[in-house]
């Protein structure tokens, strides 16, 4: 049905596989989180992807090129999860100090070389407009294709910066998608350049509009999640909606065994991830069969 719940996922930095795999690979990885943390699996998991890579690399991400594929992770029961709340890192207060530095200076140096050199994307994305308008084209068309439907927004790294021009750019449009559950993975969207950027073409940094409910998951050693919490940057939308900032563990490891923390498939697989998509498709689906008793009745009245 066009109301039915949808998560919609965004993918983050750097080449990828083809379309098709990557959204089937999102795909398992949620399913597999779903199973392992809360006992589900749902015959039909209700999901969509928005896939921008093949804007910015001529050719899909080759098989013996990959060394992060998504593949099931060995052992059983739920994923790990952080004992208590995860105090600020080394790095953390070390950047935070930076940026006060860098703002007292005028000159954001630091995070100009971290988003050059090892966010290349990032740069990318500010310095090649057309790659910037045909990346955020990518969201709104889908957004547009599933106009009506609750959706449970999941954007990984850089994919959280292009959901959060998107929704500000409908909102000053007037359109305000249904989005129920806006969770960042992995998100830039505390870095003092990205933040600058934002205000500058947005006018202020809070949650848009069209949210309501922003989970930010990030791990503490996940590079790109350095700098202030979200909920210290962000302020609250109109309706008091504010950004919760939900420590996790991203257990991605590669096939021989590397860590990874900023993976995609360890944040699909937090049990973090898998609590909030279980409660929206549970929500919304109460939500609908409601909808639809009041409707039965009004029409037999």
């Amino acid at each position: 049905m066009h109301d039915r719940p949808l998560i919609l996922g965004i993918h983050g930095l750097a080449n990828k596989p083809p379309r098709e795999e990557k959204q089937a690979w999102w795909g398992q990885a949620v399913a597999e989180g779903l199973r392992r943390n809360v006992g589900r699996s749902p015959p039909d998991l209700p999901f969509d992807f928005v896939y921008w890579a093949d804007l910015r690399y001529d050719a899909p991400l080759a098989d013996d090129h990959n060394r992060e594929p998504y593949y099931p992770a060995r052992g059983r029961g739920p994923f790990p999860s952080p004992d208590g709340v995860c105090a600020p890192t080394l790095t953390d207060r070390l950047y935070r100090v930076i940026e006060w530095i860098q703002v007292k200076a005028g000159r954001l140096i630091l995070d100009d070389l971290i988003i050059e050199h090892r966010l290349d994307d990032l740069w990318g994305y500010y310095e090649d407009s057309v790659f910037r308008d045909a990346a955020r084209d990518r969201l709104r068309q889908a957004l547009a294709q599933h106009e009506g439907r609750p959706l449970l927004l999941a954007a990984h790294s850089m994919g959280s910066l292009i959901a959060y021009d998107v929704l500000r750019l409908l909102e000053r449009q007037g359109k305000l998608p249904r989005i129920a559950h806006f969770v960042t993975m992995g998100a830039p969207l505390g870095l003092a350049e990205i933040k600058r950027r934002l205000a500058s073409e947005h006018g202020d940094l809070r949650v848009p509009e069209a949210v309501a409910r922003w989970s930010n998951l990030g791990d503490r050693e996940d590079l790109a999640t350095v700098g202030t919490t979200l909920a210290e940057a962000y302020a609250p939308n109109r309706a008091g909606i504010g950004v919760v900032d939900c420590p996790v563990i991203n257990a991605y490891r590669r096939p021989r065994g590397g860590k990874n923390p900023h993976k995609s498939y360890g944040y699909l697989r937090t049990p973090e991830f898998s609590r909030a998509v279980a409660a929206f498709l549970d929500g919304e689906m109460r939500a609908e069969s409601k909808d639809r008793a009041a409707l039965s009745a009004a029409s037999g009245a």
